[in-house]
């Protein structure tokens, strides 16, 4: 076996007792509470009410769950699974043979997710921060949470053995055993994880060191410009998640993932110059 590739078979989560708490929700628990404290020692930099970080909580954890899994049901499965079997939408559970059998969410998408936790903060600053805070000032601050958030689900997604990368054509790369293979394929959960902690760390070096922040929107455009641009790129090396993603990616050079970029990263895009032409306006 060449030195360069790793045989990839952990378990499948914590053992404890009789529970079993899984790789992948433990790194969005922990997503989570990292995010939480961010946004504390912003609010406490900022000395904004420290009594409305649990309510914002809440929106975000909610905004998330129920964006990625609409995202993945309506971006992904709705046509080849779940129009068909619509009680699963919401429902952590599967129709078998047998009847029906519970299997946990196994469907969540990021751009899902990121729409469902803007919409999320949209109804938490109007009822918690209208009339003190724009909606602006408040983006910026929370998407300076999120990297971590998506950076800590992609190791989740690499500890599945699930949104694999490409054969590497090489000796070199990771090979899933749980998947039943002998070959290595790039390691695309980590490539994109070590890149979302590197967008981390730019976007708290942009608010803690620089006047970036006095422009509001800015922090929050960045975000998505650079997010959706890691995204679409790394996409390139990752397999296509289902038969209508293979379709699509044959027959446009891009899959799903990196369409539903593309306008994302348009729209961080027109943030940034919004962002500059609103700060001249009221400096001037």
């Amino acid at each position: 076996m060449n030195l360069l590739s790793i045989v990839w078979d952990p378990s499948i989560g914590l053992e404890l007792g009789p529970i079993t708490i899984r790789y992948y929700s433990l790194m969005y628990i922990i997503g989570f509470a990292v995010g939480y404290y961010i946004l504390k020692k912003i609010f406490e930099n900022e000395q904004v009410d420290q009594s409305l970080l649990d309510p914002l909580l809440t929106y975000v954890v909610l905004g998330t769950l129920l964006g990625a899994r609409l995202g993945h049901v309506f971006f992904y499965d709705w046509n080849s699974y779940y129009k068909n079997h619509l009680e699963e939408i919401l429902l952590p559970i599967r129709k078998t043979a047998e009847g029906y059998k519970f299997t946990g969410f196994q469907g969540l998408a990021s751009h899902g997710a990121t729409i469902g936790i803007i919409l999320a903060l949209l109804l938490f600053w109007y009822k918690y921060l209208k009339g003190k805070y724009s909606f602006l000032w408040l983006l910026d601050r929370v998407t300076l949470t999120i990297p971590v958030g998506a950076a800590l689900i992609r190791i989740g997604n690499l500890m599945n053995s699930e949104i694999i990368g490409k054969p590497t054509g090489t000796d070199s790369g990771f090979i899933f055993k749980q998947l039943g293979e002998n070959f290595p394929r790039y390691p695309t959960q980590l490539y994109e994880a070590g890149a979302y902690f590197s967008l981390l760390f730019v976007l708290l070096y942009l608010y803690w060191k620089t006047d970036v922040k006095k422009y509001e929107g800015m922090i929050f455009g960045v975000f998505f410009v650079l997010l959706w641009l890691i995204r679409l790129f790394i996409e390139f090396y990752k397999e296509p998640q289902d038969q209508e993603d293979a379709r699509l990616l044959a027959d446009t050079g891009f899959n799903t993932g990196q369409w539903l970029s593309i306008p994302f990263i348009l729209l961080g895009a027109g943030f940034v110059v919004y962002s500059v032409w609103r700060y001249k306006k009221i400096k001037n």
